[in-house]
């Protein structure tokens, strides 16, 4: 089963986004805050991550800055998600390491075509 790292600090969101995925047939691990998605990451290994990028403690920039910098977790592909929809904020995520961006609120379907993409294109 393949396993998502969802990092998103709105328990709304959250709750909402982890059980869609999960009835898609995906394994979601959660972390509240940038932090804990770096070592959530680095100690779970998900195949993906998921990774809001306003965050508390750490912001989702900087948590994904570090998981690309990791030899353990720098080949886990990294989707941005983001309520902020400029194309700045498109290219500060690819900059960061985001192997993808998406913009909230989350089109399911099309979030999943992205996952299911990434899973297969070798990192």
């Amino acid at each position: 089963m393949t396993r998502i790292l969802l990092v998103e600090d709105n328990e709304m969101n959250r709750d909402m986004l982890s059980r869609r995925l999960s009835r898609r047939g995906f394994d979601v691990l959660i972390a509240e805050n940038g932090k804990d998605g770096v070592e959530i990451a680095a100690s779970e290994r998900p195949d993906l991550i998921l990774m809001d990028m306003s965050l508390p403690v750490m912001d989702g920039w900087e948590a994904t800055r570090q998981i690309k910098a990791n030899p353990v977790t720098c080949g886990i592909p990294v989707i941005a998600l983001t309520a902020h929809a400029m194309a700045s904020d498109r290219d500060m995520a690819l900059d960061a390491g985001c192997d993808d961006y998406d913009s909230k609120p989350v089109d399911l379907p099309q979030l999943v075509r992205k996952i299911e993409q990434l899973l297969t294109t070798p990192h």
